[in-house]
């Protein structure tokens, strides 16, 4: 996704991830190595890498994880339909945050010491009966209790996960309560890499980019089961893979990605990041992919973007855009288009929206549809205020 959503993960409990992470200290080590205070104050980005460099990713190697870098996350979105046609919305995505930078920590004394938090967002979207339900879970990186791995790739939280189960197929897993999805997703394309070779601005400050990658039109089957009724689905899922040490601008309060799989086999994925004075970051960007994988790169001004109806939230009180209509003349693209259902924001450790979304309209005169994912950050709360 964008190299910022970090900020979803910067507020992992506070006081109790520190918690956890400080009863994993078996061994007593010195003062300095064991004080909370690093923890808890501002943040720093100092003794980590910095996405500088385009053309910078291999495949498999930069599936798996990127400890150098202070955060990352592996995120898979989708619709899905039965064949009786009630569709669904599903989110899935595993953050990892590091605590210090890698030269700083040494791997003494209890396994559970550890220098990586994992943080989990599962959400499904009943549209048939209007129902979201949305939770997170956190644990530590040891002792097998999260992780990611390159080959075969791997990533998991406890018994969530996404694995390799044959070369560029893998299998979706999480389970609660009252939700449990189960699929099997295929690529059909290789990664898409953003921005220039894979290397994503944010801002104009140096490193403020993160490495960005999307695998965009998966092949999705599964059963999806709500309150123990089970449900055959089919459909496409979207995964974007980021990894970064950068922050939002100073004048940076949140988000907007659009993430939308055309019916003519052709996708578009768009981000704009507000300030508080109503502007939109200049590094905000895009990129258009045509059928055969060819990417177009879009910058800030290339499209134009209206909200054309909002919606304000029962649970936050926060108003969201809820209908756009998006131009890109340059592609000959109007697409207008609206959630599946109003109610998809996630009130976990973070509040934002994150939904399923139609969208029809036109491309070089002819009439076409997709569907896709949007998310919406810093409606209810500024992101940087999160600090």
């Amino acid at each position: 996704m964008n190299g910022w959503r970090w900020w979803l993960v910067l507020v992992l409990g506070g006081v109790l991830v520190v918690g956890w992470w400080w009863q994993g200290q078996k061994t007593a080590v010195s003062t300095e190595e064991n004080s909370l205070i690093p923890l808890l104050s501002e943040e720093t980005t100092d003794g980590f890498a910095l996405a500088l460099t385009p053309n910078a990713m291999t495949f498999p190697r930069d599936l798996g994880p990127h400890p150098d870098y202070q955060t990352e996350w592996w995120y898979y979105t989708g619709n899905l339909e039965t064949a009786d046609g009630p569709p669904f919305g599903f989110q899935f995505t595993i953050f990892r945050r590091a605590i210090r930078p890698p030269d700083q920590f040494t791997q003494t004394g209890s396994d559970w010491r550890t220098n990586q938090i994992y943080l989990a967002h599962f959400a499904v979207s009943d549209v048939a009966n209007g129902r979201f339900y949305a939770t997170e879970r956190l644990s530590r990186g040891a002792i097998g209790l999260a992780g990611a791995q390159a080959e075969p790739y791997r990533v998991w939280l406890e018994d969530w996960e996404v694995a390799e189960i044959a070369p560029g197929q893998v299998r979706l897993y999480a389970s609660t309560d009252e939700v449990t999805l189960e699929l099997t997703l295929t690529q059909t394309m290789p990664p898409i890499l953003h921005g220039e070779g894979g290397l994503s601005p944010k801002g104009v400050e140096p490193g403020n980019a993160s490495y960005y990658y999307s695998i965009i039109r998966q092949k999705t089957e599964g059963v999806v089961t709500i309150n123990g009724r089970s449900h055959t689905v089919s459909g496409l899922s979207w995964k974007d893979h980021e990894y970064s040490t950068s922050a939002l601008s100073a004048e940076a309060i949140g988000w907007d990605w659009f993430s939308l799989q055309l019916d003519d086999g052709t996708a578009l994925m768009l981000f704009q990041i507000r300030r508080a004075d109503g502007t939109v970051e200049p590094a905000s960007a895009g990129s258009f992919v045509q059928a055969d994988g060819t990417v177009l790169p879009l910058h800030l001004g290339d499209w134009e973007l209206e909200v054309l109806d909002t919606w304000r939230s029962p649970t936050s009180g926060a108003e969201y855009p809820a209908k756009w209509h998006i131009r890109i003349p340059a592609l000959e693209l109007e697409l207008t288009g609206a959630p599946l259902m109003p109610n998809q924001e996630l009130t976990v450790s973070t509040v934002y929206w994150e939904g399923a979304v139609a969208f029809r309209g036109e491309r070089n005169g002819r009439a076409i549809t997709a569907r896709g994912y949007i998310e919406l950050t810093g409606y209810a709360q500024s992101m940087r205020g999160r600090l």
